[in-house]
């Protein structure tokens, strides 16, 4: 019997320390080699794309996938869980905003193990709903005393500003140039649409920690070729997914301003086989495209409480 998820019960069910708990794990397990994840695949139509990833967490006794279709504007994502043991559909959830979340804790980790200790300001490049979790992860694993976030629109980035003052308890401020956004920041954020880069790389401070997770696409980018030339760890959440569609890295691959070879998995630094940062005046990055794992992490966690709280909806399947 298969329990259907909706929005609203992921909503109740997913708080962002649970989803860091949740994503840490995995990737732990990933940089152990006990979790196994498949990179993300698209399949394009006239009107739009369906999106696919997939993974498994022998140790959690759970595999599945995630699949979102964008078509004329609107997107719909869900996460199949399957049990490694009996290979039974244990669930469908409805999944915008787990990942949402998720994505917000892979920054979240990705910052705990590669921004100095004692980072405590945070710039922004996005004001959007992905932005909000971005600030949410960041915030509970580093003491942050000030926010600074920049987006195109002026209105909403004033709205965002206070909401996300309201919800964090810290001062967060809207500037109106992006460099406001990188000088003197601890931690530098990209979560937006952009297709090319939102800050000029000469920018960067030594002792910066980045995380740049807006794009997935390989004709896609946040941050120049400066950027890249001028940071000392790259780490990526997975090197196959990476040099399919991270644009952000897979030019200056190409015009040999860095190399793959220089680049790790989050998952090895989790799982402690590499460090996230070896000097205060190293420049770290992180690049997120996202892992299925992660939504299967998550996913697993909103099952497992949904069933201790009765909610949810069974479906008789496969009878």
């Amino acid at each position: 019997m298969a329990l259907l998820l909706r929005e609203a019960d992921v909503e109740r069910l997913l708080d962002m320390r649970t989803a860091l708990e949740a994503v840490e794990e995995a990737l732990r397990q990933h940089g152990q080699g006990q979790a196994s994840n498949q990179p993300r695949r698209r399949i394009f139509v006239p009107n739009g794309v369906l999106h696919v990833m997939a993974g498994g967490m022998p140790g959690w006794g759970v595999m599945g996938l995630k699949a979102y279709a964008a078509v004329k504007g609107k997107v719909r994502f869900v996460v199949l869980l399957f049990s490694t043991e009996t290979g039974e559909l244990r669930a469908l959830i409805e999944a915008d905003r787990l990942g949402q979340i998720r994505t917000g804790a892979a920054s979240g980790i990705a910052t705990k193990y590669m921004a100095r200790p004692e980072a405590s300001v945070v710039g922004i490049f996005g004001t959007g709903r992905q932005a909000q979790t971005q600030l949410q992860a960041v915030c509970a694993v580093r003491t942050i005393r000030e926010v600074r976030a920049y987006g195109r629109d002026p209105e909403r980035r004033r709205q965002f500003c206070a909401k996300m003052q309201a919800l964090l308890g810290c001062p967060v401020r809207p500037v109106e140039q992006p460099a406001q956004v990188v000088k003197g920041a601890d931690i530098v954020i990209t979560i937006t649409s952009a297709a090319s880069p939102v800050f000029d790389g000469h920018l960067v401070e030594p002792g910066q920690h980045l995380n740049v997770a807006g794009s997935n696409m390989v004709h896609r980018r946040e941050v120049d070729d400066e950027t890249i030339r001028r940071t000392d760890r790259i780490v990526v959440d997975q090197l196959e997914d990476a040099k399919i569609e991270s644009g952000d890295l897979v030019g200056p691959a190409e015009r040999g301003i860095t190399t793959w070879d220089k680049m790790h998995e989050l998952g090895e630094v989790v799982c402690g086989k590499l460090p996230g940062r070896e000097g205060q005046d190293e420049i770290t990055l992180f690049k997120s495209n996202g892992l299925a794992i992660e939504d299967v992490a998550a996913a697993s966690k909103v099952l497992e409480r949904a069933k201790a709280e009765g909610l949810g909806i069974e479906v008789p399947l496969f009878k």
